[in-house]
């Protein structure tokens, strides 16, 4: 028995496939739903460094035994009819790209048809192999890989990339590969952060103080060469100064464990700002394109708790891009120049070539 999968049927098709990739979600609001999901995440090397002989004790022993309940307490204070909001978010960036992106195309004189986009999620469902696996169906010959973290760091694009290349070692034919790491200062995303904090501004009115909250990561990773913290910091600088701020602080949010993390903390930034009175805090998180259980519960609920608790008044938090058109457009943008080098040495097949694909 071969050890690689058996390919479809060559197919004349030639497009290419976009793969969106953005971390996951449980299936349900519940513990055991949630046990599962952080099973597969917090079993990733990617995301816990730690020895598996000292970590993995402590995920099955303590961690998945406790945390499940508390954090499904916690999505359930999110969950829509819809169901998850980070996937349904996704989902609809999906639907969206694959539009914009058939309107560029057009433009720039190749079939709307020529590629075709799909999600993956790292963990949970849909997955990075059901995600592959569609865009095959479909006779892509090419496959371009964008996760959704702007800011590259291991624990997330990193592993992404993991999981395209395990799935890719079952396949007899692999396919063209392109794999885009990171877009932290790209114009395009910045001006569509831009646009998303003065269309709330225009609506809501100007704040005292705007915090730029991104993930947190464990010190140590930074200290070992993970350029995370440093895009985050471009990123923060560029839409400060594109949005002319003088009042702003950049800070990490959802600590985990007791090791030291990248600083300052979220919540020990907006605990300062309550001592201080502020009569007014923004909180915008830009390294989340989809709202989620750490921008909606997180920050929307637990940062105003905690700016208010400490004396603080008016807590608001800015939407993510999510399905935001300005941001679409971006996607598009980074995406195209990838589109273009596949494309060009492929424009007009005939019929009858037999192409394979993936």
């Amino acid at each position: 028995m071969s050890r690689y999968l058996p390919e479809p049927s060559a197919d004349p098709s030639s497009r290419i496939g976009i793969l969106l990739i953005n971390m996951g979600t449980p299936e349900a609001p519940t513990a055991p739903a949630v046990r599962r999901y952080l099973a597969e995440f917090l079993n990733d090397p990617r995301v816990i460094e730690t020895p598996r002989w000292l970590w993995k004790p402590i995920l099955h022993g303590i961690v998945l035994r406790t945390r499940p309940a508390k954090s499904a307490e916690k999505y359930r204070e999110i969950w829509t009819r819809e169901g998850s909001p980070l996937l349904v978010h996704t989902q609809t960036q999906r639907d969206m790209v694959q539009g914009y992106l058939g309107e560029a195309l057009k433009k720039e004189g190749y079939p709307a048809e020529s590629v075709a986009v799909e999600i993956g999620m790292r963990y949970g469902q849909p997955s990075v192999v059901n995600g592959i696996e569609a865009l095959r169906r479909q006779g892509c010959a090419s496959l371009v890989v964008l996760p959704l973290y702007p800011q590259y760091a291991a624990s997330t694009t990193g592993s992404s990339f993991d999981a395209v290349a395990a799935c890719l070692q079952r396949r007899r034919f692999v396919p063209a590969l392109r794999m885009i790491g990171s877009y932290a200062d790209h114009p395009a995303y910045i001006g569509a952060l831009k646009e998303r904090v003065q269309k709330y501004w225009q609506r809501e009115g100007f704040t005292e103080h705007l915090v730029m909250s991104f993930h947190g990561a464990p010190e140590k990773t930074r200290e070992d060469g993970d350029p995370y913290y440093d895009e985050c910091r471009r990123t923060a600088h560029r839409l400060a100064a594109q949005l002319g701020l003088k009042d702003w602080t950049l800070s990490f949010q959802s600590r985990f464990g007791r090791a030291r993390w990248l600083q300052p903390y979220t919540f020990d930034v907006l605990a300062a700002l309550g001592k201080k009175k502020v009569r007014r805090v923004d909180v915008i998180c830009p390294g989340f394109v989809a709202d989620c259980l750490e921008t909606i519960e997180e920050i929307g609920i637990g940062g105003k708790e905690v700016f208010q608790k400490n004396g603080g008044g008016e807590f608001n938090l800015i939407p993510c891009l999510n399905d935001f058109p300005p941001w679409i457009s971006a996607m598009v943008e980074v995406l195209m120049p990838e589109l273009r080098g596949i494309l060009q040495p492929q424009a007009a097949p005939k019929p009858q070539e037999n192409r394979r694909i993936f």
